[in-house]
């Protein structure tokens, strides 16, 4: 009897454990931002206009749904997911369209990692938004 008690009491341990180890490893599957939704598409006219677009989305949304960590995470991981694909790319980070796009990216992600739980000041819109769209308007004219 004791034996089986043992048996069963191992038995139950180890599912446990192959249960929280298949949980460990899928669930970052799982876990897609919004921002990530929009893919980097390998062409950078696209990628600059679909991201500069998106991140003036986020810019003009009102400030109390910009309080949602939500919000924040979706622009930082679309942000990091731009500048990665192209920092490297010689023929697309001496553009000027590349640099204008990466000082505005660099001034939003900034913000939002330094200031978590403020909303984006009005001079600093105004700032983002310029640059964006010089970013769009230049990045079509150049390649």
């Amino acid at each position: 009897m004791n034996f089986f008690y043992q048996l069963k009491s191992k038995l139950i341990k180890g599912i446990i454990a192959l249960c929280l180890g298949f949980l460990l490893i899928l669930s970052p599957f799982g876990l897609t931002s919004e921002a990530a939704s929009i893919s980097m598409s390998g062409d950078f006219v696209k990628d600059t206009v679909s991201v500069a677009q998106s991140l003036k989305e986020t810019i003009a949304t009102p400030e109390e749904e910009q309080e949602s960590d939500q919000y924040r995470q979706d622009a930082i991981d679309l942000i990091t997911s731009y500048i990665s694909r192209y920092r490297n790319r010689p023929t697309v980070n001496g553009t000027t369209s590349f640099t204008t796009m990466q000082t505005a990216l660099n001034a939003m992600a900034g913000h939002y990692k330094t200031f978590a739980n403020r909303p984006i000041p009005e001079k600093l819109k105004d700032r983002l938004n310029k640059e964006l769209s010089r970013a769009e308007k230049i990045v079509v004219k150049e390649i």
